[in-house]
């Protein structure tokens, strides 16, 4: 008999209000419920969790928060815990105006209209990895498909780097994103020494005119980039390229899983795909969360924040707030207005948004148009990544393979 994760219910309420934890397997596997009712109990909860840190759980406070970078801060890092680090993720570890100098570096070349010309490369990619696994009628979708497609992706059409080096480089990135996990730190060194010898190699080949010879020739204030620099902007362009929209296909076909409605609506109507992209990554959004640091003290929620205060913006709980969004929990492609936070918001608001809707759009399109009945393989119990993102460590399906659409 088919096995799906079901919920337990959310965790107790002592636990949301004084004892949140957001590196917890518990909550990755209950985040819905969980964050539902923080949102109810403590939308600006005080967790004495690492040192201690707020949570911020409804919409209207994320997006204050995530917008007010003069109090919560970025510059300080990502995390509310003591996060191994060796060099900045820039932009996002940095405030304006400094974060403004390296995101003009990197947004140019994520445009709708650049990234438009990578849809029959990317269809293609799709095509080739569909191939290997479809007449087999089962795999495990996160290897067989969600991690190797946006990786690959990135490789060959934003970097330029070896596509034969992909598993190593997405290894260090998943195991340097949890910041409790006990090879974060040589995973961040890996990854450090990776892109240093990335970058040496791209300094001895001809330039190509893309974003990695962009960051490589910048001047910051006057002055030439330094090599961290260069490093801090590669290494955030890596992490944002492999973990998320490889998150957001595993969610997505977590959720086809437990609601095959959605693939046969899709299936039939595959002009609402782009409008079911923006719903699927509201409600399942693979970018959970981030921290900020308070440098100046405030009111959130009516709470009192103090400076140095960590905050956790909860992205993914706003996401479901139903102040802001009729039937949260239901996907919905016709919704009037769909302002989710999957991509963040804010000064920080990703930068790779076209690139992950371009990819999560043709993956739909060509996934669904070749396979049908997808479902769970039998005794399946899903468990999830946890941390700031989320995603199915796993994913064994069954499927059908749809005739005459190959």
């Amino acid at each position: 008999m088919e096995k799906t994760t079901s919920a337990a219910g959310p965790m107790p309420d002592d636990w949301c209000a004084h004892r949140f934890d957001h590196l917890s397997a518990e909550l990755a596997a209950n985040m819905p419920e969980t964050m539902a009712r923080m949102r109810e109990l403590c939308p600006v909860a005080h967790s004495e969790a690492y040192g201690g840190f707020w949570v911020v759980a409804g919409y209207e406070d994320v997006l204050a928060a995530a917008q007010d970078w003069r109090t919560y801060s970025s510059a300080h890092g990502l995390s509310v815990t003591r996060a191994p680090t060796v060099v900045r993720n820039l932009p996002v570890e940095a405030d304006p105006p400094e974060q403004r100098v390296f995101k003009r570096l990197v947004n140019p070349y994520f445009t709708p209209a650049v990234v438009a010309g990578w849809t029959k490369p990317a269809r293609a990619l799709v095509g080739r990895l569909l191939d290997e696994f479809l007449d087999d009628g089962a795999c495990e979708f996160m290897d067989a498909f969600a991690r190797p497609f946006p990786s690959l992706a990135f490789f060959e059409l934003v970097l330029g780097a070896p596509p034969a080096e992909v598993p190593r480089v997405a290894h260090l990135a998943s195991r340097s994103s949890v910041p409790n996990h006990p090879e974060a730190r040589e995973c961040w060194l890996g990854l450090y020494d990776w892109i240093k010898d990335f970058i040496a190699a791209r300094r001895e080949q001809p330039p190509r005119g893309d974003v990695v010879d962009a960051v490589l020739g910048a001047v910051i204030d006057g002055r030439p980039i330094t090599d961290d620099e260069i490093i801090g902007t590669v290494q955030l362009l890596i992490l944002g390229g492999l973990e998320t929209t490889a998150g957001a296909l595993g969610l997505m076909f977590h959720r086809f899983c437990r609601e095959p409605e959605i693939p046969a609506l899709l299936r039939a109507r595959p002009e609402l795909i782009p409008r079911a992209v923006e719903e699927l990554l509201r409600l399942d959004p693979p970018f959970v969360s981030v921290g900020r640091t308070v440098v100046r003290d405030a009111e959130l929620g009516g709470r009192t924040v103090k400076e140095g205060d960590k905050v956790l913006i909860h992205w993914a709980s706003a996401n479901r707030d139903a102040a802001e969004f009729a039937d949260p929990d239901t996907f919905d492609p016709g919704r009037e207005r769909n302002r989710h936070f999957a991509f963040g918001v804010g000064p920080h608001r990703c930068a790779g948004s076209n690139l992950a809707r371009l990819n999560l759009r043709v993956a739909l399109e060509e996934t669904l148009r070749r396979m049908d009945d997808i479902a769970l393989a039998d005794d399946t119990e899903v468990r999830f990544h946890a941390g700031l993102t989320r995603s199915p460590l796993a994913l064994p399906i069954v499927f059908t393979v749809r005739t005459g659409t190959s």
